[in-house]
């Protein structure tokens, strides 16, 4: 699996250490472990989750700005994990509302050794940001309104959403609340059929 992630890694241009390639192979073999008993992702094959979940995670760290960000409704750690593991330098707080889910997060912390992570089970809008975050990050999460919406009061005042999608959203950048301003950046992710996109949406003044 070590062949196929390093061939995946050039050809989206990305550079890792043998570590770092270790751990994301392992954590896709606790997946396939834990996804038996817990279904925690609808991708079963071990080979697709390095395309679809490691690949599609990772391929957005050159364009997250900050050292402090949290991923909510994390699931599975997508894309939290992936993202510390090849942003060492930055601390993830992984935040779900499933038991289960955040008893997985620990167990790939534990195993991993990964001290850049912290895995917490509450729902977004009863968790406080104290101190506030870099970076807000969602994958498959919601609609960019209702991530705004139910996630503002977690980025400070320079801080960022970072949203993970499909096909370019148009509609949802076009419903958003008044005073957000976005930017979109279209991903390139080998081997995956259809298209991403990172929406980044700031507060105006911020941006301006």
């Amino acid at each position: 699996m070590i062949n196929t992630l390093t061939s995946l890694l050039q050809a989206a241009s990305i550079s890792l250490s043998d570590q770092q390639k270790q751990q994301l192979v392992a954590y896709v073999g606790l997946l396939d472990k834990w996804n038996k008993a817990y279904n925690l992702t609808s991708v079963r094959d071990p080979q697709q989750m390095l395309v679809r979940h490691i690949l599609d995670s990772i391929v957005v760290a050159p364009h997250l700005t900050g050292s402090r960000f949290i991923d909510v409704g994390t699931g599975p750690g997508l894309p939290g994990i992936p993202l510390a593991i090849v942003m060492p330098d930055a601390h993830f707080t992984l935040l779900d509302s499933l038991g289960k889910r955040v008893r997985f997060l620990r167990q790939v912390q534990h195993e991993l050794g990964l001290t850049n992570i912290e895995p917490v089970q509450s729902r977004v809008e009863a968790f406080p940001a104290e101190p506030p975050f870099d970076g807000v990050i969602s994958r498959a999460f919601a609609s960019l309104t209702d991530m705004v919406n139910w996630c503002h009061h977690l980025p400070g005042a320079e801080g960022r959403f970072f949203a993970l999608k499909g096909v370019r959203p148009d509609d949802e950048i076009a419903a958003l609340p008044a005073g957000y301003v976005s930017q979109v950046v279209k991903l390139n992710v080998p081997r995956l059929e259809g298209d991403r996109h990172l929406v980044i949406i700031g507060r105006e003044q911020a941006c301006g």
